[in-house]
């Protein structure tokens, strides 16, 4: 079973914040994907179960950003 959830995610302005995002979102334990969109800060996380928002904001907060909502 695959689960999607989309964040918006604050504070990205380049290709190097998406990698950011992207790597502390691929390190969360079931992720299998991670899709951004830099100019709306949409973060698509596709994983085998679902994620709890206290876990998606403690890895977007470590990669430097905040989790908007």
């Amino acid at each position: 079973m695959s689960v999607t959830a989309t964040f918006t995610v604050s504070g990205m302005t380049c290709g190097h914040c998406v990698s950011s995002v992207t790597e502390e979102l691929t390190e969360l334990a079931g992720v299998t994907d991670v899709s951004v969109v830099l100019d709306s800060g949409a973060v698509t996380v596709t994983s085998d179960r679902e994620l709890g928002q206290d876990e998606v904001k403690a890895a977007v907060t470590e990669a430097g950003y905040q989790l908007v909502g």
